[in-house]
């Protein structure tokens, strides 16, 4: 770490604060749809975090917290096995990190572009979107997530849903400065005031929880089913990292797929990935809402999110807080989840746009397709004991589909081609 960062302490812990704001949202949201801890999630989100920087020398401004793409896979296997063998899974999912972390140490930053084209990965990412579509559409009409319980009334859940989902685009597209980047967290705070008033938040268990109490921590188990439906769900986060960690060079003008390199900071998501499976958190990932804060403020100083690390760890001690968030109605969360599941097809669709992907190839057009109809569709192969589906099964078609067609030519991503000797 150079000494190119001289802000004063007090300074420094603000704007880590500010950080950890602007990731909030969508960094308890994830648990709470998995039903996680949203406690053990801050607590892992920290701990990844620091382990990210220990990793990278701390040369790399960024926050690693939930990811969204293990969403389906973590309510699928936790329907089927129980959420132990899923946190054994998570575990394995950082290894594929830090398997390809090796990979791209020994044969350099171009092997991920060979191994995971824009062709293997965009369909993915919209499956991962779409496949989760019904999730958020039940839920903003009251029910759980598969629809089976009608949880709230349908008159109120709507009407809660869509003032959550108005307020969040709202202020995504009139908000300025910081504030544009917390729009689910705005959408969150309307629906709850809205929830409360008209009497769907019960605040006696939030006034019963102790102020200072341990995250519900769970030890992970070893399940070879799970394990191997998690291993191919890795490799669309790891093409999301390769985008963070190039964007967030962009951003401060450094190149961090040279330096501390490509290699290093999925090594650093791998082991915050692994970690989190052991304490019994959600997989992490960088996010971007922090990249566009750092953008904004101009404050590239990486010691920032040493900051947001530690205030994360401190919050995900307070019991009060952790109840207080498992509270927050399920209508609310449908709503946005509206939004930021189409936005994660979108992600996706963009992808094939921006790296002018031919889709009236036949290879192309094969690929796409199967996947997004594997995905989408629920197709399953296996039987009772191990069953491949959802994204792990998209992805590993993908995958496969991508390296057995003749005519592959991977894709051409500038950052990675100038890393290159």
């Amino acid at each position: 770490m150079t000494d190119e960062f001289k802000e004063p302490l007090w300074r420094q812990s603000i704007a880590g604060a500010q950080m950890l704001f602007v990731a909030f949202g969508a960094l308890v949201l994830m648990p709470l749809i998995t039903g996680m801890d949203p406690n053990v999630a801050l607590f892992t989100a920290g701990v990844g975090t620091l382990l990210f920087q220990l990793v990278t020398g701390r040369q790399v401004p960024v926050f690693l917290a939930s990811s969204f793409a293990f969403i389906a896979p973590i309510i699928v296997l936790k329907a089927e096995v129980g959420l132990p063998a899923v946190l054994g899974g998570i575990i394995a999912a950082g290894m594929v990190y830090i398997a390809l972390s090796l990979a791209v140490k020994l044969r350099g930053p171009a092997f991920i572009d060979r191994l995971l084209p824009p062709v293997v990965i965009a369909p993915v990412i919209m499956t991962i979107g779409l496949a989760l579509s019904p999730v958020a559409v039940n839920m903003a009409m009251g029910k759980t997530g598969d629809g089976a319980v009608e949880l709230i009334p349908y008159g109120t859940a709507i009407f809660i849903s869509m003032a959550s989902l108005l307020t969040t685009l709202m202020v995504a597209m009139l908000g300025r400065g910081l504030f544009r980047l917390v729009p689910i967290l705005a959408g969150v705070i309307v629906g709850c005031v809205l929830s409360y008033l008209l009497g769907q938040i019960d605040t006696r268990a939030i006034a019963a929880a102790p102020w200072l109490a341990l995250p519900n921590f769970i030890a992970p188990e070893f399940h070879w089913g799970a394990i191997l439906y998690m291993l191919p769900v890795a490799l669309a986060p790891a093409i999301e990292h390769i985008g963070g960690v190039v964007a967030i060079g962009g951003v401060t003008g450094k190149n961090f797929i040279k330096k501390p390199g490509l290699h290093r900071t999925l090594l650093g998501d791998g082991l915050a990935t692994s970690a989190a499976g052991m304490f019994g958190g959600p997989p992490n990932t960088t996010y971007a809402e922090v990249t566009g804060a750092v953008m904004l403020t101009k404050n590239y100083n990486p010691k920032i999110m040493t900051w947001a690390a530690a205030f994360a760890i401190v919050l995900a001690f307070i019991g009060k807080f952790g109840v207080a968030l498992q509270s927050i109605p399920v209508p609310v969360m449908g709503g946005i989840l509206c939004l930021l599941f189409g936005s994660i097809a979108v992600v996706g669709l963009n992808t094939l746009i921006r790296n002018q992907v031919d889709l009236s190839e036949a290879r192309n057009l094969i690929i796409v397709s199967v996947t997004l109809v594997f995905g989408i569709g629920g197709m399953k192969f296996g039987g009772q004991g191990f069953a491949l589906s959802g994204i792990s099964l998209a992805a590993l078609a993908a995958l496969l589909l991508n390296l057995l067609l003749p005519g592959g030519q991977g894709w051409r991503n500038k950052a990675l081609e100038d890393s290159n000797p």
